[in-house]
């Protein structure tokens, strides 16, 4: 029970942030421009992402528990997709918030409404690590991003929906994270 308790602890820590600021002023530069490359990004990797897009997300439907799994593509490593993982979309202060629930790697953070789906700013981190929050335009020592920070785009599919990754810090060109319930 107190293990559990600790978890939401530090999940509720990483969607630390203003609840009316938008998503650009959270996001730097840096990562304002890899989201304005998610086409670039999406061609770049083929059909890893192939899926169609479909309706507009909106706040109901996209709530609630899911499975989630990990599709990486393009850049130096091999195409590679992950086994199926835990992870949910809940409402916190008002916004819609994603989080990874079990698995090794863990990533949680804030969907900020955007066209016809959400952006996604949040963070990765490895599983015993505190959570880890979205650096934005306090990454430190100078740096454009620290390798946890994420940004990415929430869409529904004709199956669920996904976060697509636009050149994450590290591993590849493309990272999808599928959602289905």
């Amino acid at each position: 029970m107190l293990r559990r308790i600790l978890e939401a602890a530090l999940i509720v820590c990483a969607f630390a942030a203003p609840a009316q600021a938008g998503w650009r002023d959270q996001a730097s530069t840096f990562d304002q421009n890899r989201l304005a490359r998610l086409d670039e990004a999406r061609s770049r990797a083929g059909g890893a992402s192939a899926e169609a897009l479909s309706a507009p997300v909106t706040g109901g439907p996209v709530t609630g528990s899911w499975r989630c799994r990990t599709i990486k593509s393009g850049g130096a490593m091999p195409p590679m997709t992950y086994a199926w993982f835990r992870c949910r979309i809940v409402e916190h202060e008002g916004m819609l918030a994603f989080e990874k629930l079990s698995g090794t790697q863990r990533m949680a953070g804030l969907l900020y409404p955007e066209g016809n789906g959400y952006v996604y700013l949040g963070a990765s981190w490895v599983k015993g690590e505190p959570a880890h929050r979205y650096s934005g335009n306090g990454a430190s020592f100078g740096a454009r991003a620290t390798p946890d920070d994420q940004i990415g785009m929430l869409y529904a599919t004709a199956t669920g929906a996904r976060i697509e990754l636009p050149y994450p810090v590290q591993e590849s060109d493309f990272d999808v994270i599928e959602l289905r319930r």
